[in-house]
């Protein structure tokens, strides 16, 4: 009995969930499931297809819930220290407005524009597209990355002065930006820059860091 998390280790989403898991102590296998194509069972318990899934065994044999958000929500009301969503209405909020401006747009631009041709496509046994990545960092990305750097300014946190689901979502893209090879220019933007090596140098994502980073070298990027 316990919690069990489906989902590629390499997925933004399934990390948000594990280093959440792992913020909270909370034991979890890991199932590997990939979405290309979802397995007919996977379907049944993600109608969208989409990963990760939570399996909660104590709850019962049926207890699943898709969306990485849905999930981290579901940990923080079953293991509510230490809290990772702030007491504050207002910073409370403003954390769920940075999950979703990461789960989305972050998400879109990072993950499909440099992480897909560079990473999956050499998974899928494609050609990576160095060229398609590095239009998307010079056109797409810099407008992300300044609203980021303006909005940690010189704080260690993103909202309410503690770690929360805002500084998960946001850092958990950039795990992904680095197995594609690149980080944000220390120059150009140094307080993202500070702030994603402090925040992924957390013993939750630096766990999950180094097991993917292996596996990412394998494959010769």
């Amino acid at each position: 009995m316990g919690l069990i998390v489906y989902g590629a280790p390499l997925s933004p989403f399934v990390r948000k969930v594990r280093v959440v898991l792992s913020e909270k102590g909370l034991d979890y296998k890991l199932d590997p499931v990939t979405p290309f194509p979802a397995p007919d069972w996977f379907v049944e318990i993600s109608p969208l297809g989409r990963i990760p899934v939570l399996r909660d065994e104590d709850v019962g044999p049926d207890a699943t819930l898709p969306d990485s958000s849905v999930i981290c929500a579901y940990l923080e009301r079953k293991k509510p220290e230490p809290a990772l969503f702030p007491k504050d209405n207002y910073a409370y909020g403003r954390a769920l407005w940075f999950e979703e401006y990461a789960d989305s747009e972050l998400a879109a631009n990072i993950g499909m524009g440099v992480f897909r041709p560079v990473v999956l496509a050499k998974l899928m046994g494609q050609p990576s597209d160095r060229a398609a990545a590095e239009k998307t960092i010079a056109d797409k990305l810099p407008k992300y990355f300044s609203y980021l750097d303006k909005e940690i300014g010189a704080k260690e946190f993103l909202v309410g002065g503690a770690f929360s689901i805002a500084d998960i979502s946001v850092a958990t893209h950039f795990v992904n930006f680095a197995h594609a090879g690149y980080t944000p220019d220390e120059k150009r933007w140094p307080n993202l820059a500070r702030f994603l090596k402090a925040i992924h140098a957390r013993p939750s994502f630096a766990a999950c860091i180094a097991e993917e980073s292996a596996f990412v070298a394998k494959l010769g990027l």
